[in-house]
């Protein structure tokens, strides 16, 4: 069934959603991105790119994408941000229900002239998904996506839930959109992501049961708790040990403070999982008592995000990994990116692919193309 959905994916960054769909067998035809290095990095993996800004386009461009994806960018959300985001999502949620209000699809842009001028700009582009799904309802040479992903950081989970009401007031099952937790899931990380998973419901649907979130596959992490602690039948969560040909022991101290302290540096030991990856990730210090060990070169950065080990990184001019100057650059590729395999988890859910993911989850995680089973 992997060869019936065709996705375009929004904000694609340098492709973990589409490495994922790739070791699922789900063709992307196309990934847009406004970024030139992640747009590089996503050429030299071979993975279809338009550079350009999502506004511009729109599902017209894209008319045998059935899927729609999309991760906004997160900056003016997430904690480590200036918080314009989060002190803006009251005003987001009541674009979206003008959105949801829109008739005629030329009035989308005339709303989005007006989400132009909010304080940070980047804070209406979590709008796009959602302004991508209602046009394709409203143009008479598009169809309804057949399934919605959207991925954020937790702080977006009220507007997710906005989106939901909408989407199922215009023909859509929603599963409930919760936070979820990426080390429950195989990624050798502990990362929170709100998600958003919608099916079509109206006619011509090709996923007749409800929409569900994914099952984790592993125990959630606990500083508190042993690894092998918690819910029985559960694998117990993915170390930085398990991923790495790094020689052990090591802990890793975080370049940001922890609680607001600066001074209180987040510590993980090669036994546990990452903390999470940030785009700041390449500043990380290993240390082992009084030794340094220096820090995590940006392939092992980018294994810890369960990109494939040989991935291609990529800035503008072409430089790869190991180029001067690169690491600043490539790391924040990586700690923007959705992880493959918590996409894949993701992308299995929403499109009813349990036993190609099955399949894909016995096999290294691999960024080339592959015939599906």
């Amino acid at each position: 069934m992997s060869d019936t959905f065709k996705i375009v994916d929004l904000f694609a960054g340098p492709g973990g959603f589409d490495v994922a769909a790739r070791n699922l067998g789900v063709e992307v035809v196309e990934g847009i991105e406004w970024d030139e290095d992640a747009c590089t990095t996503r050429l030299a993996a071979d993975l279809p790119t338009e550079r350009g800004d999502v506004r511009k386009f729109g599902p017209n461009h894209y008319s045998d994408a059935n899927v729609l994806v999309g991760g906004p960018p997160c900056q003016t959300f997430t904690v480590a941000g200036n918080g314009e985001g989060r002190a803006a999502l009251n005003e987001v949620s009541k674009f979206a229900e003008r959105y949801a209000e829109v008739k005629i699809v030329e009035d989308f842009a005339s709303i989005g002239e007006e989400l132009k001028h909010l304080s940070d700009e980047r804070t209406g582009l979590v709008l796009e998904p959602l302004r991508w799904a209602l046009e394709a309802l409203l143009r008479e040479t598009t169809q309804p996506y057949q399934a919605i992903v959207l991925e954020q950081v937790p702080a977006v989970l009220p507007v997710w839930k906005v989106f939901a009401g909408i989407l199922e007031g215009k023909g859509y099952k929603v599963a409930d959109p919760k936070v979820l937790r990426t080390e429950e899931f195989g990624v050798p990380q502990t990362r929170r992501r709100a998600i958003l998973i919608a099916r079509w419901a109206g006619p011509g649907a090709l996923l007749q049961e409800e929409p569900k979130l994914p099952k984790p596959t592993h125990r959630h992490y606990s500083r508190s708790t042993t690894r092998d602690a918690g819910k029985t039948g559960l694998k117990e969560p993915v170390t930085m040990e398990m991923v790495l040909a790094r020689r052990a022991p090591y802990e890793v101290v975080s370049n940001y403070g922890t609680g607001g302290d600066p001074r209180a540096r987040g510590r993980r030991r090669h036994d546990q999982p990452s903390a999470t990856v940030t785009g700041k990730g390449s500043r990380n210090k290993l240390v082992w008592g009084d030794h340094k060990l220096g820090e995590f070169d940006l392939h092992e950065l980018g294994q810890l995000q369960t990109f494939p080990a040989d991935y291609p990184w990529r800035r503008r001019n072409g430089d790869d990994a190991k180029a001067p100057g690169a690491r600043s650059v490539i790391a924040q590729q990586i700690g923007n990116a959705v992880p493959p395999r918590f996409g894949m988890h993701i992308l299995a859910a929403a499109l009813g692919l349990d036993a190609a993911l099955e399949s894909a989850l016995k096999r290294p995680l691999t960024w080339q193309s592959y015939e599906a089973e």
